[in-house]
Formats: structure tokens, sequence, C-alpha cells
């Protein structure tokens, strides 16, 4: 179980290693199973909307537990006003950074004129993050990519970051890509566009006070302790940790952090069966958790059994705990058996 009575640290401690914010992925379900993993990554929402904040279901949008954190939550908007709204908002349901979203390449952000498309607008960027700055309670931060469509990554990029800079963010996240917002899709705009790290890392140069992340092609811990052993700030992994969670994040705090922490798969599982089982009593399907834990086996014994088992459970809505239960019993007796085989 998680020991929440570790030292405390600052978010910046923390984000030198964070799962990205990826929409219809790291909802709550997804961030507990991912805090059993790591004690100190920090963890990010989905991105959510400041318009859809401020006039709809806050409590719903932005509903988690004590347990995720550190957990933050990304806006998405280009309006000050309504950003600072919801950055009020966010700090009154208990989140202490607000990480506003200008990286997203997909064409309903660029038809709400954020995401991406900001970074052809860093003054207003600028506004945005001051005036939820004004709001006291949260660290306010910026995902963002070296820049979009035509512009030349080396200029825009140092402009970006500058003004950033100078309206007070101290820590960016930057994804090593262009998004490329016209002829892409935005599942193409995480692979094609070329990853440029040498940049991220000039950026981290020309501006030593700012703490940058790097985001974008990460796919294994190795990778991660490499990047920062050159001298970034932080590493942010999107799919790899949530495709191969136990792959990369089991090693996080003992490789990254320094803690002595080995999570054992066959203990979280455990401990999912009981948070399945809350779930379903207040309402809920096992289908919400069950598909973000598909890849908690992988690459071990039994993991294709696991993947069609919950695959299974999730589709039929008469499935209990004893049924999951009983899968977890099936994989672990496969692990004993087969240590061979891998799939």
């Amino acid at each position: 179980m998680p020991d929440h009575a570790l030292a405390p640290m600052s978010l910046a401690q923390h984000a030198r290693f964070s799962v990205a914010p990826m929409m219809a992925w790291t909802d709550r379900h997804c961030r507990w199973f991912h805090r059993q993993l790591s004690q100190r990554a920090l963890l990010y929402t989905e991105m959510v909307t400041a318009a859809a904040l401020v006039h709809g279901d806050a409590s719903k949008l932005l509903e988690h537990s004590a347990q995720e954190h550190p957990v933050a939550v990304q806006l998405g908007g280009s309006d000050p006003a309504l950003l600072k709204a919801a950055t009020q908002i966010c700090i009154e349901h208990g989140f202490v950074e607000v990480n506003l979203n200008c990286g997203c390449p997909s064409d309903r952000v660029q038809s709400g004129a954020f995401g991406a498309v900001l970074m052809k607008d860093p003054a207003l960027v600028a506004r945005c993050v001051e005036a939820m700055m004004s709001v006291q309670g949260a660290e306010i931060t910026v995902k963002c990519r070296i820049g979009v469509d035509d512009q030349i990554p080396a200029d825009v990029l140092v402009d970006f970051l500058g003004k950033l800079q100078m309206a007070g963010i101290s820590r960016v996240t930057v994804h090593a890509r262009m998004a490329w917002l016209q002829g892409l899709s935005p599942k193409e705009n995480r692979d094609i566009p070329p990853l440029d790290y040498p940049l991220v890392f000039q950026m981290k140069r020309e501006f030593p006070e700012l703490h940058i992340s790097l985001n974008g092609g990460v796919t294994t811990i190795d990778q991660a302790c490499d990047l920062l052993g050159q001298g970034i700030d932080g590493v942010m992994v999107g799919r790899s940790a949530y495709h191969q969670p136990f792959d990369i994040l089991a090693e996080v705090d003992q490789r990254i952090f320094g803690l002595v922490h080995s999570p054992d798969a066959f203990e979280i599982a455990d401990r999912l069966g009981d948070y399945i089982l809350a779930h379903m009593n207040d309402g809920g399907r096992m289908h919400h958790v069950t598909r973000h834990i598909l890849g908690l086996f992988h690459g071990m014994p039994g993991a294709r059994h696991w993947r069609r088992g919950l695959s299974n459970l999730g589709a039929d809505p008469s499935a209990t705990r004893w049924d999951y239960d009983n899968l977890v019993k099936t994989v672990q007796s496969q692990s004993t058996l087969q240590p061979q085989f891998v799939n």
C-alpha cells in the first residue's frame, strides 16, 4: 500500500517523472491504479476545458481521491477570464497544480482556439497564465510543443518560453515534436513529426531557471534515467506508462526518487479487487476500472490470459468480484508453473 507518510516533496521534485495527461485514459481510476505503482510520480488528469468547468458539472469533471495525489489538473482554454475562474474551481476541488494545454493538436481543440494553436500567440498565452496565477493556491504550469506548422522551432520556442518566464511561469513540459495542425491527425501528430531532443536541451541551457520536463518518444525507464542524467529537469511519459504500467512505473520510485519501493504485481491486483468492489457498490461498472489495467502483467507469464479475461469481465454486466479474484488466481498459477513463458 502506498505510504503517504513519506517526507513531503515539492511539485517540481515530483515532476522529475510524470505521467502525461491523456484524453479518455488518465481518468480517476487510471490514476488510482498508477499511484499503486509509484508513490512519487506526478500524475495528471485528462484535459478539461475551462468553459466546461465554469458552466458545467465541475464536481464530476474534477472527481478524484486523496490517494491520487500528487495530481495536477490540465486545462484547455484561451480566454484569460474563463481560465482564471476555472483555476479557482480547481483549487476549491483540492488541486495544487493547474497546467495549461498548449500542445494538443486535435481539430476540436483548434476550433476552440486553444491547445497547440496557442503556440502562434505567445502574448495571449502570457495573459492567460497571468490571469491564472492571480488566483492564489496552485502552481501554474504549461505543456507545449516545439512549434506548429511552418514555424521555425529554434526561433518560436525561445520566444514562447521567454514570454512564459516573464509572466511568472517556472515549470514547463515540452513535447519535443512539432504539431502539424493541417494534414495530420492527432494520432499521427504523436508519431510522425520528428523528435528534437537537442532543441529541448538547448532551451534548458538558455533558460536555466526554468524547470523543463521533456515529453515525447520516451518508452522505457532506462531512457528516462538517461535523459535526466543529461541534465533535463524532468521526464513525462505517456502511452508507454499506460500500456506497460508495471514495466515503467514500478521502477520509478527506486531508480528516480531513491526510495526502497518494490511493488508486487499480484499485491496490486488484489488491491484493485477491493477498489473494483467499492466502485461497483457505488453503482459503477467493472469495465470503468479494468480497461485501464490490461497492461499490469505486460511481459510476464499469463499476460495474454489476463488481458483476455479482463476484456471478458468488462463486457459482462453480471461479472462479480469473485470472477475477478478467480482471474487473478489463474494468472498467478500460470506465473508459478511457467516462469520461462513470457507473452
